[in-house]
């Protein structure tokens, strides 16, 4: 099977600070008829070439392909070059190097409302919209009362876009570039406009459009998302493709190596956040999450093992508390063996790890820190070691519900499972 887009080689160059000059063709024959000359004095005068001197490169030496009905994930940090991707995609703007095959009609929402003229009406616009990319006038009326219905304007159709509030613009542009069938469909961060009701539409339709064997590229900071929706992603850094494959493969080497630094492991010997009664019985701290690798990064809903060493004094019966806090420092859950007993008849250790393993960490996205309470069956009533901020982790998002969709941050720190049961009067 051929692929519906083909990409090689791929390359952007911009100018730093200004616009490059326009030249007319007369310029641009004498320039290269005179360029050999140039570039000969410049080599007989020890000059380098400065080919890349005031420029920036968004993308480099990109390639890829694209199969029909493939919904494909792009990810990476701010100024990967995921935006420019699309632009070229989008035949918005052309590459410096390289070229693409596309094979089909390209829909693109690459910000708020692109394409739109703030004059001309929601009908006009839509009317437009499908103009431009090519559909007959009967297409656009069939497909009319589906947009303005999913877009949730029926009031203000008739209304010029310039008045429409911003969530009424993202709806309109999304509802044109998924219904009016383009065999190509490319969206850039849609879903971080707009609310948890519109979101969900969004999600839904674009699986709907995949199952339809269209072929979507899909560009958002979302993980969730990405893995909800796409069969395949890759991860652009540089400007440059990093990697390609599965969407849970790619997010987990995104996390690992553009977010955090941390390896999952620091010495307590010295930890400024001992509390000064405490005895240095605690010399390390490791964790563990559901891989078995020593790491600081983790799922939702990922197990967590969080295994101490230490070395008292004396022999004694371990106990081992850890708490769990928001980045602000509000404390989230707390486990300790104390309550549970667990170890309470064990043998008596001078020195060795102690570990706590936690099934399943309830939590949502975000940075972690932790607070370690050692001590000793022995002595119930007290501490030996305290350790606050010993240690920190981040739990990166994933589809922990299966539907692209994850809690609002305003709905706290912990991520619950439930049921629901509805009957009727």
């Amino acid at each position: 099977m051929r692929p519906i887009i083909k990409v090689e080689n791929l390359g952007k160059r911009y100018r730093i600070g200004e616009r490059e000059p326009y030249r007319t063709i007369r310029d641009s024959i004498t320039r290269a008829v005179s360029a050999p000359w140039r570039g000969l004095r410049g080599i007989l005068a020890g000059d380098a070439p400065a080919r890349d001197a005031g420029h920036v490169w968004a993308l480099s030496d990109v390639s890829f392909d694209v199969m029909p009905g493939e919904v494909l994930g792009v990810i990476g940090r701010n100024g990967a070059g995921k935006s420019t991707l699309l632009k070229v995609l989008s035949r918005i703007t052309e590459p410096t190097t390289g070229r693409i095959e596309l094979y089909g009609r390209v829909g693109s929402l690459l910000e708020v409302g692109t394409g739109f003229h703030p004059e001309l009406t929601g009908r006009e616009n839509i009317q437009l919209s499908g103009a431009i990319m090519g559909m007959r006038r009967a297409e656009i009326t069939r497909k009319f009362d589906q947009i303005v219905a999913f877009a949730e304007i029926d009031q203000f159709v008739d209304t010029p876009v310039k008045r429409y509030s911003s969530g009424m613009y993202v709806r309109l542009a999304f509802a044109v570039a998924a219904h009016l069938d383009p065999e190509i469909l490319l969206i850039d961060e849609v879903l971080a406009v707009g609310d948890v009701a519109f979101q969900k539409k969004c999600l839904g339709k674009m699986s709907d459009v995949a199952r339809e064997g269209r072929t979507v590229i899909f560009v958002s900071h979302n993980m969730a998302s990405i893995e909800s929706l796409c069969g395949s992603c890759l991860m652009l850094r540089g400007g440059r493709l990093e990697s390609y494959g599965p969407p849970e493969k790619i997010i987990g080497e995104y996390i690992a190596n553009e977010l955090s630094e941390d390896s999952g492991q620091r010495s307590l010997v010295g930890h400024p956040g001992r509390s000064g009664s405490s005895l240095q019985i605690m010399t390390l701290v490791r964790l563990f999450p559901k891989s078995g690798e020593l790491s600081a990064l983790m799922q939702i809903g990922s197990p967590l093992s969080v295994q101490v060493d230490f070395a008292a004094p004396r022999a004694i019966r371990p106990i081992l508390g850890v708490r769990v806090k928001t980045a602000q420092g509000a404390p989230v859950f707390g486990v300790n063996n104390r309550w549970t007993h667990a170890g309470f008849n064990g043998p008596q250790l001078s020195a060795g790890t102690i570990s706590c393993d936690i099934a399943s960490l309830p939590l949502m996205p975000g940075r972690y820190s932790v607070d370690l309470f050692f001590g000793d069956f022995g002595d119930i009533t007290r501490d030996l070691d305290v350790i606050l901020d010993a240690t920190s982790f981040e739990v990166y998002p994933t589809d922990a519900y299966g539907t692209g969709l994850l809690p609002p941050a305003t709905d706290g720190p912990i991520l619950w499972q439930a049921s629901w049961t509805a009957q009727g009067a």
